[in-house]
């Protein structure tokens, strides 16, 4: 009997999940081979959906998918990673309400374990600042939003309690805090009808980025697009301009401004996971630096995948962007050198020209750039939903995202917080 081959696979995000469905489609053809998924979650998140949540246009559910239902020949492990052992092998995963620890060795090891928030040291951020990464920080968002709203409408105090209640502060002006504002835009001010003591010029909007143009990700015309638009709704954009930190309940802004809120939410930087980081490879920015085929250098038979990668671009001489696109092909690559490694067959480069970017800005507007062209308004929103719709995993989920949106067209913004926070001391009469 030919000696079991163990490919573990870490991180379940596209990256991780994409290698594992490829590999799926082959394992009847190599039964010696034995692949485990390891995922803190028990499903793969759709992110590019993640602000909708937020916003109450999509019910939490519908935009993740069980890893279960997905893969039916890959094991899967949910559990934390703790410790990764390269030269014995070995992975430590830990899991269960009471921790437990289980070794699990290796003959190959994809690291696809992201990134994480990158606050940069700054003062009160990491304490207070909300993020917009995981399905809960979105439900977190949207709870924060709707309490906001709903102890603006009975605050007893003087005005400027009630500012710094209705004052929302994203900093980072790439996809995910563009989205996140023009999305929470949307959703604060078609609730007010719900809350008669507060009024539209009460709601104060901000959106923080260091650079010169919104969505740098794109060309500077729709960033431009972009600016406008979010202004015209009534959105503060802060070109040029970085947060310095989070003091006594004041965001600090580099240009000496500060002011009061209770809400805000950072998208401006990442960082190497800590395991990545502590991982004896070659790294440029935080992130391991693979070869075209995605193995690691130096390091047979570990390959890394996703964010926490640099793959080289050989047509432009840089490195692919750590997209959902780019990553989930890289993964349907990797499971093919991976196969190729246990067959003793040479191995694939990886290979893709990014087919297009889109953002959604709120108001049915969107801005894409797709195969070199651009498109701004609402045939951008519209090509977005589509494109991602059809990009969502299982016909479940599409169809129940479809009706959600439909759904959105006819009644109200849902206002249902998912979890209700009670004081838990007596309080004094005012």
């Amino acid at each position: 009997m030919s000696k079991t081959h163990r490919i573990l696979i870490l991180g379940g995000g596209f990256g991780g999940l994409y290698t594992a469905l490829e590999l799926e489609k082959k394992l009847a053809e190599y039964p010696n081979v034995e692949v485990t998924l390891v995922n803190r979650e028990n499903f793969f998140l759709f992110t590019p959906m993640l602000h909708e949540v937020a916003a109450a246009d999509l019910d939490l559910t519908n935009i993740v998918n069980p890893v279960r239902k997905l893969l039916r020949k890959v094991d899967f492990f949910a559990g934390e990673v703790e410790a990764i052992d390269l030269a014995e092998r070995t992975v430590t995963v830990s899991h269960g309400f009471v921790r437990h620890a289980h070794e699990m060795k290796f003959d190959q090891l994809v690291l696809g374990l992201g990134s994480s928030t990158n606050f940069f040291h700054l003062p009160g951020l990491e304490e207070h600042a909300l993020t917009m990464r995981s399905l809960s920080d979105a439900i977190n968002l949207r709870n924060r939003v709707i309490a906001l709203l709903e102890e603006a409408e009975t605050e007893c105090a003087h005005s400027t309690v009630r500012k710094a209640l209705l004052t929302f502060v994203v900093a980072g002006g790439g996809f995910a805090g563009v989205e996140t504002i023009g999305s929470i835009n949307d959703f604060v001010h078609e609730c007010l009808r719900f809350f008669p003591n507060i009024r539209q010029d009460n709601i104060r909007m901000v959106l923080v980025h260091r650079g010169p143009v919104l969505l740098p990700e794109l060309s500077s015309s729709l960033g431009q697009y972009t600016q406008e638009s979010l202004r015209q709704r009534g959105i503060e954009v802060r070109l040029n301009t970085k947060v310095e930190g989070y003091v006594d309940g004041k965001v600090v802004l580099s240009d000496g401004s500060a002011f009061l809120t209770q809400t805000l939410v950072w998208t401006a930087g990442t960082t190497a996971h800590p395991l990545i980081a502590a991982l004896p490879c070659a790294k440029e920015g935080g992130r391991i630096i693979v070869d075209d085929t995605l193995e690691v250098k130096g390091l047979p038979n570990v390959w890394a995948i996703g964010d926490c990668a640099l793959v080289p671009d050989r047509t432009t001489g840089k490195y692919y962007p750590p997209t959902a696109q780019n990553a989930l092909r890289q993964g349907r690559v990797l499971a093919q050198n991976m196969l190729a490694t246990v067959a003793g067959e040479s191995r694939k480069p990886f290979s893709f020209e990014t087919l297009g970017q889109l953002a959604t800005i709120g108001r049915r507007t969107g801005v894409a750039n797709i195969l070199g062209k651009n498109f701004q308004g609402f045939l951008a929103w519209w090509l977005w939903r589509t494109i991602y719709l059809s990009k969502l995993p299982r016909l479940e989920k599409k169809v129940r995202v479809a009706l959600d949106w439909t759904l959105d067209l006819l009644f109200s913004k849902d206002l249902v917080q998912y979890v209700t926070l009670r004081p838990t001391k007596p309080v004094s009469k005012s």
